[in-house]
């Protein structure tokens, strides 16, 4: 049984292994030296690192492995269009089971049961776009690999994480598709920033992209912060009524007393507030166009019962008045609340439900959809640049690193506001660059608010330790470049990066 010192200095040779895959200026190299830390600290039996290559032989990728014979490699190899691997690289997240054989995800797949696959990790290499697969397939028989647990997965995909920079900048891949993707120029789709790249966001735009023309009732459900305003935004700009107004209202913000008077508008005399003429509410201002009410289910009964007359007849009554109103509007609602719930509740009408029940669309979280954290990320850019009337910037590779190993509760609200904030930032530096710490500025982000994610922690201990050997060696950085096993120059790089300081 290891000893806890030994313990110890397995994690730091381990993370001692992964800051040396960035100094690497060979591809055959740096893919042999990422194998081999997998291999020493992974006991599985079949080890794979396959990249797809602009330059390879025939298109074919570029593979190295270990424990794999020629011909059973070429085997793994061709899972790339079908199984396994093309599961990981078409969704950008880890695959791991415990008998891929048996795996329903699988049974499909004609190559995993002739292969008759037992327990497997598979995690996809590349931070901007995927560009190749960790594969690890167990030993076969030996209890502790009939499936991989959190801590192995955990150090793998730390394997992966520290070869996609090194990888991209060596294939020109990464920054190349970041820059392909801030040049990108859709002005007449309404949807082209809020698509992204995952599976999930895709079919909800599609969805609303072939209803957008058509004169039915939208209802946008999810949680808080997703996206929904954008979307119903969208919706209105694809439609046949983009040329007249698009006029929002947020249920929630309004008070029960004033709810009706914004929405329907008043007569004179209705209270002592309404101008001689009569108020417009917000029907009457999106006539022609669309009305998006957000956060339908805080309507008033009163509210929703004129909401279900606007929806039925396309009349409604000022507040006060005794003469119906005609209205030509489109109504998208929104809301976070489970209105079937508000409804066994008594709390939301039925019928209302189903009037706005025309066509649902449910709008995933950001953590259900972390493959579209950069296309969004550029389209905000492109946004507030317009808005403040500041040159476009770009992402930088720490900015990217940044999004993606953040965890986003306020989702696309949160993710836009800090974009917003970051371009301002990199503004007042003078930079047309965006870098991670105009993201997160230190002082909104302390050690102990950031959030524990696979690459906060990893830093933090890589602070940590080359922090220590430093002062140990009174901040000799020869001897603590020698220490730590790594060049002067990258040691000198990884001082900058974290910013560290002598005393």
């Amino acid at each position: 049984m290891a000893t806890e010192l030994e313990i110890v200095q397995r994690v730091r040779d381990f993370y001692r292994s992964l800051l040396a895959l960035d100094d690497h200026d060979d591809l055959d190299t740096l893919l042999s030296d990422a194998l081999a830390v997998v291999v020493a600290h992974v006991n599985a039996r079949e080890v794979m690192i396959e990249v797809t290559r602009d330059d390879g032989v025939d298109g074919r990728p570029h593979v190295v492995a270990h424990g794999c014979e020629r011909d059973r490699m070429a085997a793994i190899s061709s899972f790339v269009s079908r199984g396994i691997i093309g599961e990981a690289m078409a969704t950008g997240k880890t695959v791991v089971t415990a008998n891929a054989a048996e795996d329903p995800r699988f049974l499909a797949f004609e190559s995993v049961q002739r292969h008759q696959l037992e327990a497997v990790l598979c995690v996809p290499i590349g931070r901007t776009v995927h560009i190749g697969v960790l594969y690890l397939q167990g030993k076969q028989g030996v209890q502790e690999f009939q499936a991989y647990d959190a801590a192995v997965q955990r150090d793998v995909e730390l394997v992966a994480r520290a070869l996609s920079a090194p990888l991209e900048r060596l294939l020109g891949r990464g920054e190349a598709a970041v820059a392909a993707l801030q040049r990108a120029e859709d002005a007449d789709d309404p949807f082209a920033m809020l698509r992204g790249r995952s599976q999930a966001m895709a079919e909800v735009v599609e969805r609303l992209r072939l209803a957008a023309p058509l004169e039915i009732h939208v209802l946008l459900t999810g949680p808080s912060g997703v996206g929904k305003t954008l979307l119903a935004g969208a919706v209105h700009a694809a439609s046949r009524r983009r040329s007249a107004a698009f006029v929002e209202l947020n249920c929630a913000t309004i008070s029960e007393a004033l709810l009706e008077n914004e929405l329907f508008g008043a007569e004179p005399g209705a209270h002592s507030t309404v101008p001689r003429g009569g108020l417009k509410g917000k029907v009457e201002a999106a006539e022609g166009g669309t009305l998006f009410l957000d956060e339908v289910a805080e309507l008033t009964p009163a509210a929703q019962s004129k909401l279900l007359q606007l929806l039925q007849s396309k009349t409604y009554y000022r507040l006060g008045g005794t003469e119906p109103r005609r209205a030509d509007v489109r109504v998208v609602a929104a809301t976070n609340v489970n209105l079937k719930a508000a409804i066994a509740e008594k709390k939301f009408r039925e019928d209302l439900y189903y009037r706005l029940l025309v066509l649902e669309a449910r709008i995933p979280p950001l953590a259900e959809r972390l493959e579209d954290l950069i296309p969004l990320s550029l389209g905000f850019l492109k946004q507030s640049a317009e808005r403040h009337q500041l040159p476009r910037k770009s992402l930088s590779p720490s900015a990217i690193r940044a999004i993606q190993s953040a965890e986003w509760p306020g989702n696309v609200r949160q993710l836009a506001n800090k974009i917003e904030s970051a371009i301002i930032h990199a503004h007042l530096r003078g930079s047309d660059t965006i870098e991670g710490y105009d993201i997160f500025p230190e002082d909104s982000r302390k050690p102990e608010d950031a959030a524990a994610t696979l690459q906060s922690a990893t830093r933090k201990f890589q602070r940590g330790h080359i922090l220590g050997v430093l002062a140990s060696t009174d901040w000799n950085v020869s001897d603590a470049a020698r220490i730590l096993d790594v060049s002067r120059s990258q040691l000198y790089n990884l001082i900058r990066a974290y910013e560290l300081k002598h005393g």
